[in-house]
């Protein structure tokens, strides 16, 4: 799951290397930020969505769930991937949901490409680069319903640390939301978006949708987000 072969191209394998620099997130407390170890390379598949090079851009790698088997929903199967070229940067973001019809919303996370995506009824309506947590606060892998919106969050955690346009995924604090998208920031643990992406979600986003969150698996237009 979670990761998109573009004009049927096939991904090739590459080791997945973390973020390099020490800053403070906006939206927590100054976190360090530690190069992960090189993994084999036969176990990471990489698409034209695929991990950019240390230091340099996230990967343009589109998270999505796969499924042995085909969506009974029609709304679930995923339909169509925006049309984006290259890596995502930090802090760039995509939005498109013209004539997009109702449906179901779906987000998902891929925490090796560190991009966001969104669907309804199995379009994709938005992508973008996202900050993650680290390795004393990671970013959790699992499939979690959104149990809370708040326009104009404060973190009870990290000193009131502003956190617009929030989107609770559990109860100890991980949350979806605003803050400065740049290479070099990293979370507690949380997932942040650029803030004019993230207020954007909050429009479309409703209390029990779900958010995927895993590692670099793929799946192709046709298959199922669920």
């Amino acid at each position: 799951m979670f990761e998109f072969r573009r004009q049927g191209s096939v991904g090739l394998a590459v080791a997945v290397v973390g973020l390099v620099a020490t800053a403070a997130a906006l939206f927590c407390k100054p976190a360090t930020i530690h190069r992960a170890t090189p993994q084999p390379a036969a176990l990471v598949s990489v698409s034209p969505r695929a991990l950019a090079p240390p230091g340099s851009a996230p990967s343009r790698i589109v998270a999505q769930v796969a499924s042995a088997a085909p969506a009974a929903d029609p709304g679930l199967t995923i339909k169509r991937i925006l049309p984006i070229s290259g890596p995502i940067r930090y802090g760039e973001w995509h939005w498109d949901d013209a004539n997009v019809p109702a449906g179901p919303t779906v987000i998902t996370v891929d925490l090796d490409a560190r991009v966001l995506s969104v669907f309804r009824g199995g379009y994709e309506i938005g992508a973008t680069a996202v900050l993650l947590g680290t390795t004393e606060k990671p970013t959790p892998l699992g499939v979690f319903p959104i149990t809370q919106k708040d326009a104009d969050h404060k973190s009870n955690i990290y000193d009131g640390a502003p956190m617009p346009y929030m989107l609770r995924m559990t109860n100890d604090g991980v949350t979806i939301h605003g803050t400065n998208v740049q290479n070099g920031y990293a979370s507690h643990g949380c997932v942040g978006v650029p803030t004019p992406f993230a207020r954007k979600l909050f429009g479309v986003a409703s209390l029990g949708d779900r958010v995927y969150v895993t590692r670099g698996k793929h799946s192709a237009i046709g298959d199922a987000l669920t």
